[in-house]
């Protein structure tokens, strides 16, 4: 085990030392001797959190594949050891050898969230970085982002040399090979970032120059360089069973947020949700070989110990062999103890006859998402559920010896009615309705229904993001709507109502649509203590509000501006597949309550037959 960077002193008076001394199980150890390149893997985050995303997983397991290049990790230090780094001014090291951040070649900061800017900031500056990107040179790592708010990276553009827009697997060894080579050659920061600007899906911000209207919209995006592109296409794997996985993750000392062996089975979800980025962005749908997993499932189990297996997929139901799967996996591993987790099932007879093979024993929750309570709505946002398709899985799942019962909705839709608002306590009734008509001597005491709402924020590459969204008032008003028809139904004793907090979702919609223009107000609010903003007990509302009024920045304009149809977005540089056309055009059938099949049913034509594979080919439909 290699000296630690930080002092036995130190590491005995924070929190959850074991957060920083790396040498886990399956952590891999390289000799330095052989190596031409070291990568820094950083999740904005505390190591729980961080230790449980499977996409650092995978590129971790990849980018070590190679002799010459060394990845390690590091994760935000909790607020005790960052206050004693400042303090005490200690760089920011990596976990594998305890290296200092400054030191490495790159630093790939993965951006899974909006509220995680401010810790991106924590890490450049414990590491040592300047905040600019404009300010560094060879003595600093190349900073990289990736991540879905990569799809739009313009807020944190400042920040960042590059940008790596889609799935990890495809360009980064041609990225490492132009690194080393450009090194070799001593060529400039700058004219690194150019060749590197001309791989595909690679994006340096500051080779782009980026003009404004009078109103403060956008007037023109262009390159500063004729050897860059005008737009930035996604990377995406069109076949993940041929790209590998890792068999061997690293086993966390303490107990991670999701403690678990993960198993992708598939990319892209069929459902065209039109709320949904992830549901166009990740266009089209590709699963991955079920003998595959199968062979990787039981690799990953006996490398790591761990006693769960997550399958992992925006819309689980929907891959083709689950049923063949999880069969499988029942057969195999639930003699010995292993649970297996299904999260984003539909709520259908499928989905629960799948739940009752993995929850014979404990019926714990299960979870659904009607994501709003009218069939009207549910129709506006193109769910593809209907109340009897809720309510019969309901009632199935009752049948089946559950009893608790979690519902997800969003407030603040487009065209959302009061009347839409208080038919989510009433569709919650309605399946607490359907549990007290199952027999007395045949249920198993009260059932308990939690209804949680988050706030609709839109986002980009969506149908909606040309809509406005709500002012914090708005999304107050409309839960206590929620709540007070919660306390007028028949079995409220049976229901309980959470709601999300809308000041967060108001930074969130800032920053999910914002424009290098946020870049000052992000800086201004670390500088000024705004830390962990994920986090409500770090989270300064006040400062935040603070950071747009000293930086000039009107927040209404972000939020809840209509855009018109022609309006140039801050991220329409990248392409993504699914055209824009088609986003506006289902924006428009949305208004119309007009249903979109999904892509198995009916190809909406939406772009992404343009990759030649995944969900597309199927019945070449």
């Amino acid at each position: 085990m290699n000296n630690l960077a930080s002092s036995d002193e130190i590491l005995l008076s924070i929190d959850k030392p074991a957060r920083y001394i790396g040498n886990e199980v399956n952590s891999v150890r390289k000799n330095l001797k052989d190596i031409k390149l070291r990568f820094a893997m950083c999740f904005p985050d505390v190591y729980e959190i961080g230790m449980s995303h499977l996409g650092i997983q995978i590129l971790y397991d990849q980018f070590n594949q190679r002799d010459d290049v060394y990845c390690e990790r590091v994760y935000s230090p909790w607020t005790d050891l960052h206050k004693i780094m400042k303090e005490q001014q200690l760089p920011l090291f990596s976990l594998e050898t305890q290296t200092p951040i400054q030191d490495f070649d790159f630093l790939g900061i993965t951006l899974q969230y909006e509220m995680c800017y401010t810790n991106v900031l924590q890490i450049l500056d414990l590491a040592n970085i300047p905040f600019s990107a404009s300010d560094r040179d060879w003595s600093v790592p190349i900073v990289i982002g990736g991540g879905p708010c990569s799809y739009n990276p313009e807020p944190i553009a400042d920040f960042f040399d590059l940008f790596y827009i889609g799935e990890g697997e495809t360009v980064y060894n041609q990225l490492f090979d132009v690194y080393i080579e450009c090194k070799k050659n001593n060529c400039s920061r700058t004219e690194f970032l150019i060749q590197a600007g001309q791989i595909p899906g690679i994006y340096a911000p500051s080779q782009y120059q980026v003009t404004y209207k009078e109103d403060g919209t956008i007037a023109s995006f262009l390159p500063l360089d004729e050897r860059l592109p005008l737009t930035i296409s996604k990377q995406i794997v069109m076949d993940p069973t041929q790209i590998g996985y890792p068999k061997h993750p690293i086993v966390p000392f303490i107990k991670a947020t999701q403690d678990r062996v993960v198993l992708e089975i598939q990319r892209g979800c069929i459902r065209g949700c039109r709320f949904c980025q992830a549901g166009m962005i990740y266009r089209p749908t590709r699963e991955r070989d079920v003998d595959e997993l199968k062979e990787i499932a039981h690799e990953m189990l006996l490398s790591t110990g761990h006693e769960e297996i997550s399958l992992s997929s925006l819309s689980s139901s929907d891959y083709s062999d689950l049923d063949d799967l999880i069969s499988y996996l029942i057969d195999y591993f639930g003699s010995q103890g292993v649970n297996i987790s299904l999260p984003s099932l539909r709520i259908d007879a499928f989905s629960l006859d799948i739940m009752k093979k993995v929850q014979d024993i404990k019926k714990s929750s299960l979870t659904f998402a009607p994501e709003a309570g009218s069939q009207r709505l549910r129709d506006v946002i193109n769910k593809g559920l209907t109340e009897d398709d809720i309510l019969n899985g309901a009632g199935l799942a009752f049948e089946g010896g559950w009893q608790k019962v979690k519902l997800y909705f969003m407030l603040g839709l487009p065209t959302e009615t009061v009347e839409d608002m208080q038919q989510i306590p009433v569709l919650a009734e309605q399946i607490a309705k359907r549990y007290y008509e199952i027999p007395k001597d045949v249920r198993n005491g009260k059932c308990q229904i939690t209804i949680s709402t988050s706030f609709f924020v839109p986002k980009p590459f969506t149908p909606f993001q040309w809509v406005p969204m709500c002012t914090k008032e708005e999304f107050l008003n409309r839960a206590r709507i929620v709540n007070e028809s919660v306390k007028e139904q028949l079995n409220r004793k049976s229901l309980k109502y959470n709601w999300h907090e809308a000041d967060v979702t108001v930074l969130e919609g800032v920053f999910a649509r914002g424009d290098r223009r946020i870049s000052k107000v992000i800086q201004y609010a670390y500088e000024h203590g705004c830390l962990f903003d994920s986090w409500s007990e770090t989270f300064k509302d006040s400062i935040w509000m603070e950071s747009f009024q000293a930086c000039g920045i009107d927040i209404d304009f972000y939020t809840t501006r209509t855009r018109e149809q022609d309006e140039i977005f801050p991220w329409d540089f990248i392409d993504i597949g699914v055209t824009r056309d088609f986003l506006y055009q289902e924006y428009e059938n949305s208004l119309k309550e007009t249903i979109t099949p999904n892509c198995r049913a009916k190809c909406s034509n939406c772009g992404a037959l343009q990759y030649k594979g995944g969900v597309c080919l199927e019945n070449k439909n």
